[in-house]
C-alpha cells in the first residue's frame, strides 16, 4: 500500500529531528527562534500528553502499541476507500510509531534504562498561553501548563491526522455507503443469476418427464 510511505516518511523525519536534538542540546535547554513565541526547548516526556502517567513503568508504552496495532488493522480494512481519509490515518500511525520508538528504545540507548522505559523527546515549543488548568478537568486539572505544550514531529502528525479525519469524515461515510450499496446490488445480481440458472436446469428435466406420470 503506497499510503504507508506517508507513515514511513513521518517516522524518518521524526527520528532524524529527535536525534539532532539529542546530539546538540541538553535537557532543559531552550533556543529562541521567533521571540518568546516559538522556541526549541528540549524536554523528555515519560507519559502521555501533558505528562500524564499511570500504572507501572511501561504501561503507557504497551497501551500505545496496542492502539497502534488497531490503527494498522483499521487502515487495512479501509485500504480501498476515500484516499484523504486514509492519508489522515497514515499520519496518526506515523506519529504513534515515532513516539513508540522513543518509549521502547530511547531509555536503553541513552539513559541505561530497561527496554520499554524510554521517554519521548519533545522540543517544538509554541508558547501561546501559560497558566493553570481548571480544577474540574479530569487528570490535568490544577496543573500549570503552556498551550501548546512542547511537542515533536510525531505529535504534529497525530494532530494533523485527527483534524483530517474530522474534516474528511463526511466524504468518507458517503463513499462507504456507496460501496455498501454497490456490494448489495452485486450480491442481489449473483443471487438472481443463481436462481435463473437453477430454473433453466430444472426446465429440461420437467419437459423430459412423460406426460401423465405421477406417483400413486
Amino acid at each position: 500500500m503506497h499510503i504507508f510511505w506517508i507513515t514511513f516518511s513521518i517516522i524518518v523525519i521524526d527520528q532524524i529531528t529527535k536525534q539532532m536534538v539529542l546530539r546538540s542540546m541538553y535537557v532543559g535547554e531552550s533556543i529562541a527562534l521567533v521571540g518568546d513565541w516559538l522556541k526549541f526547548t528540549f524536554t523528555e516526556n515519560p507519559g502521555m500528553a501533558f505528562g500524564i502517567t499511570f500504572g507501572p513503568r511501561g504501561m503507557v508504552t504497551f497501551l500505545s502499541m496496542a492502539a497502534t496495532g488497531l490503527i494498522v488493522v483499521y487502515l487495512y480494512r479501509v485500504r480501498n476507500l476515500y484516499k484523504p481519509y486514509r492519508i489522515s490515518i497514515a499520519c496518526i500511525l506515523g506519529g504513534a510509531l515515532g513516539n513508540i520508538i522513543d518509549r521502547v528504545f530511547y531509555g536503553m540507548l541513552f539513559n541505561d534504562a530497561p527496554l520499554f522505559a524510554g521517554k519521548v523527546v519533545d522540543f517544538i515549543h509554541v508558547n501561546l498561553w501559560r497558566g493553570y488548568l481548571p480544577e474540574a478537568w479530569p487528570l490535568v486539572g490544577g496543573k500549570y501548563t503552556a498551550l501548546f505544550p512542547i511537542w515533536n514531529v510525531a505529535d504534529m502528525a497525530i494532530v494533523l491526522g485527527v483534524v483530517g479525519i474530522l474534516f474528511f469524515q463526511g466524504a468518507f461515510q458517503e463513499e462507504l455507503m456507496r460501496e455498501q450499496q454497490k456490494s448489495d446490488v452485486e450480491d442481489a445480481d449473483v443471487t438472481e443469476a443463481g436462481a435463473s440458472e437453477g430454473a433453466d436446469l430444472a426446465a429440461p428435466e420437467k419437459a423430459a418427464r412423460p406426460e401423465g406420470s405421477s406417483q400413486e
